[in-house]
């Protein structure tokens, strides 16, 4: 007989009865009957139930045992008895009586039950990761991203891509956030980069002439944690030669959408094509270029019906140059007075001065709004919402970017107040033609808004002749539930339009050829038209778990200050290891202490 376990904790049937089994695994739980001592024997493939009778030789032992301890025992497999059996487990019909038992090893006393599904605070969580990963729905989360990532896996390489591993330690490059570097010890005073992720790399792949590459890529970016981001970070990363924009949707959304059926168990998953939403109509349309399908709210610009209407506040903002935007609120007219007060509420704690509305009933418009508004003007706003007597219309006003997000807030907001948001499946899109460049707003630079290695609708033509604010990119993002989940582009394979490309952005050709000067000597040497995207396999699995946080479906995750507590990193070098790597610290001053009140 093996030294630990003949079968699993999930294995045991009615059928073993009358047999001789050896299981192995931790106490989950334990309970004294009065002469019969109980013990639910877990491990990661199930729970068996296992009788000690008082009388046994190994009762003292197992009555001594902590749960979570490791123990082996054996013993008869026998059938339970009528009306004690448990339809909740596979292994409900049997039991096992115990005649020998090992302990393994001991348990401490538990700083939070493994066996309850209660919360324990998150510091608590992370810093004994190794007890909270033994709780059935994270073990379940775990393997599911493991499946997940297999699926992928194989759909890429029935599709003809074939999996290739970059560098980890790279050069800097600007992604849209800061680097984590790495000093050099062979090379003083220089740096490695962790790759935020494979981008340079994934096209040179193509450059040298792999047609289709994909990886499962490790990403790091050294940034403010999120419940939906994280300093380290998975990615199916994906690149393509001689391929349109239409070319990468044709091949990946089956891929994306395979996946997501294959572990939907019974959700709804959009069925492809998915629809193709321009950045400029899903700010517009949602408020938000990650826009949440599930909701069918749609928001309209009703600037022009308050442009020189009789009220003043939104009035004045369309006269300055400002947008009004319209909520539909279906049935919210119905509503008492206080649903009103209560989303006026809501408003100024997101920083806005209030929610105005307006709600229709048969005698027409109602609400403060209303009576210092136009009849006709009223009843253009309802017909360009497609609004009917019961319904209701909210309004976000001010600059069009800061009405945008009130604006989607707003219509989020509204989804679930009214019950109009799905409550399950999935929905999908492809927001496409995002803008190359954007204003930043603290130097007032030009700056790229997302890729700067993606190609501007317009080529060097569009460079040399159009505002840069008005150049789109053949950039796009796959969304999912107001996740954005991929985001990819048709690259620049011309090193003259990279030049000129980062030369808007404030990069002289010196610091092109400083920072770039791979890519860019490989461009000169011939390089195919070439795109790709890449999709957070985090996000996918988080989703499709449906948790609300990254760190549930993450074996070993950091907490939101960036720590691992468990490990406790990052951690303190000693003096010496900081001189062989020709480093000091210099520790910014500390923070004074806020002075006693005098009371």
């Amino acid at each position: 007989m093996h030294a630990y376990r003949t079968h699993t904790c999930g294995a045991l049937r009615a059928e073993h009865a009358g047999h001789t089994a050896r299981l192995s695994g931790w106490v989950h739980r334990k309970r004294d009957h009065g002469g019969l001592l109980f013990i639910d024997l877990r491990d990661h493939y199930g729970i068996t139930q296992c009788v000690i009778p008082s009388g046994s030789s190994v009762f003292a032992a197992a009555d001594a045992v902590r749960v979570e301890s490791v123990i082996t025992v054996t013993g008869e497999v026998v059938n339970r008895e009528p009306g004690t059996v448990n339809d909740k487990l596979p292994t409900g019909a049997i039991e096992l009586r115990v005649k020998e038992l090992v302990v393994q090893s001991t348990a401490d006393v538990l700083p939070f039950q493994v066996a309850q599904e209660q919360e324990a605070p998150e510091e608590m969580r992370l810093r004994y990761r190794f007890l909270d990963l033994r709780r059935e729905r994270l073990q379940r989360n775990m393997i599911l991203r493991a499946k997940i990532i297999d699926s992928i896996r194989r759909r890429m390489i029935e599709i003809g891509f074939n999996e290739f591993q970059t560098p980890i330690l790279t050069v800097s490059s600007p992604e849209g956030a800061r680097d984590f570097l790495v000093p050099a010890r062979l090379h003083p005073g220089k740096f490695y980069a962790l790759p935020q992720a494979p981008q340079q790399y994934k096209q040179l792949t193509m450059v040298a002439g792999f047609d289709r590459y994909f990886q499962i890529a490790p990403c790091f970016r050294d940034e403010a944690g999120r419940a939906d981001r994280t300093l380290m970070f998975y990615q199916l990363d994906v690149e393509m030669s001689f391929v349109t924009q239409e070319d990468v949707f044709s091949a990946m959304e089956p891929v994306i959408r395979g996946t997501f059926e294959e572990f939907a168990e019974g959700r709804a998953v959009d069925a492809g094509p998915w629809i193709r939403i321009p950045y400029a109509k899903a700010m517009l349309d949602y408020g938000s270029d990650k826009p949440d399908l599930r909701n069918p709210l749609v928001i309209r610009d009703v600037t022009e019906h308050f442009a020189g209407s009789g009220f003043g506040l939104f009035a004045k903002i369309a006269a300055g140059g400002g947008v009004v935007r319209a909520i539909p609120a279906p049935g919210a007219g119905a509503n008492p007075r206080s649903f009103f007060d209560k989303l006026n509420e809501w408003a100024r704690e997101q920083g806005a001065g209030g929610l105005g509305y307006i709600t229709f009933d048969q005698d027409g418009p109602k609400g403060p709004i209303a009576r210092n508004l136009e009849a006709d003007r009223a009843e253009a706003i309802r017909q360009a919402c497609g609004l009917n007597p019961g319904d209701a219309v909210f309004f976000a006003a001010g600059k069009a970017a800061d009405a945008a997000k009130f604006a989607g807030q707003t219509r989020l907001r509204l989804g679930n107040e009214l019950g109009l948001t799905e409550k399950s499946g999935f929905r999908f899109c492809w927001i496409t033609d995002f803008p190359f460049y954007e204003l930043n707003e603290d130097t007032g630079q030009v700056d790229f808004s997302h890729n700067p290695f993606s190609m501007p609708q317009g080529e060097m033509a569009a460079l040399e002749t159009q505002d840069p604010l008005t150049i789109p990119a053949y950039q796009y993002d796959i969304v999912c539930n107001g996740y954005e989940m991929a985001s990819g582009a048709i690259r620049n394979h011309k090193a003259e339009i990279m030049v000129k490309a980062f030369g808007i952005a404030g990069y002289p050709p010196e610091a092109v050829e400083e920072r770039f000067g791979g890519m860019l000597n490989a461009f000169r040497f011939g390089a195919p038209p070439h795109g790709g995207m890449a999709a957070g396999i985090d996000r996918i699995v988080m989703l499709l778990a449906e948790e609300p946080n990254l760190r549930e479906v993450n074996l070993f995750p950091m907490n939101q200050q960036g720590e691992e507590l468990m490990m406790g990193s990052p951690s303190v070098v000693e003096e010496a290891r900081l001189k062989e790597l020709s480093l000091r610290v210099s520790l910014p001053p500390a923070k004074a202490a806020p002075a006693p009140q005098k009371g």
